[in-house]
């Protein structure tokens, strides 16, 4: 798929799914602003895609109001916004959990879902339309040991991006999720430290690699993924990982 000339913000971009996302777009033409909290690996992977580093924190509106601006600034407008940064803390039970770091899930997973929308959308709108991608999870619709913040967290950002297509279509806004499974990340490595849940004990092998969520990203900013407007999609259907070209051993 061309995205030459195409405004792309990514959050979450120093590593895993989101750095994987920003190289194939990179590849397919996009000019990107890559948004993340670490400093160096950010800017690291900038000077190496061509892009413009933004070292922000998702929870904090001002950042992402930032980070749009740069957009517009530097590339005259925006017009795709993946918002995937997230955290999977505390991978606690409920009862015992600790209520700051659960509330640091919340801020950085749905608050940040909320200001990347709240940025993205005037801009969007204003310029006759854009598309905006919730990378999700399956803990959105079904509870995990142990990860309430998370699957509460994920929840809020899928009713956000529901009620962000049901605000925006009309203005041409594009709104989606995807929820990708388990993906071969930092992340799952935190999960299988921790012991906590059935993900903990699955083999590394069953995780998908970060480069296919990457590739669902770049085929839902095309019109092959209308039909899924407003909805997440799911890289565990075989319908949708073949519409993508994801067959088995891609």
């Amino acid at each position: 798929m061309n995205m030459t000339g195409k405004s792309v913000l990514i959050t979450g971009a120093s590593q895993g799914i989101g750095a994987a996302t920003a190289r194939l777009f990179a590849e397919a033409g996009a000019r990107l602003v890559l948004m993340a909290r670490g400093r160096g690996p950010l800017e690291a992977l900038a000077q190496e895609l061509g892009a413009i580093a933004h070292a922000g924190d998702v929870a904090q509106i001002e950042d992402l109001n930032a980070a749009v601006a740069r957009a517009q600034e530097h590339h005259g407008g925006l017009d795709v916004l993946i918002g995937n940064a997230g955290i999977i803390g505390p991978m606690a039970p409920l009862a015992t959990s600790d209520p700051g770091e659960w509330a640091g899930t919340i801020n950085i997973n749905t608050t940040g879902v909320y200001n990347g929308m709240r940025a993205a959308m005037p801009v969007m709108q204003a310029a006759g339309g854009g598309t905006i991608l919730t990378v999700s999870s399956g803990a959105a619709h079904r509870p995990v040991e142990g990860w309430s913040a998370y699957c509460a967290s994920k929840a809020g950002a899928a009713m956000l991006t529901a009620s962000a297509d049901l605000e925006g279509r009309a203005d041409g806004l594009r709104v989606m999720g995807l929820s990708p499974g388990t993906v071969a990340t930092d992340m799952q490595r935190d999960i299988k430290a921790s012991g906590v849940s059935p993900v903990s004990r699955l083999d590394w092998s069953e995780h998908i690699p970060p480069e296919w969520p990457a590739r669902a990203l770049l085929w839902m900013c095309s019109d092959k993924a209308d039909a899924h407007l407003g909805r997440e999609i799911s890289l565990r259907d075989p319908d949708i990982r073949a519409a993508i070209g994801l067959e088995a051993g891609a």
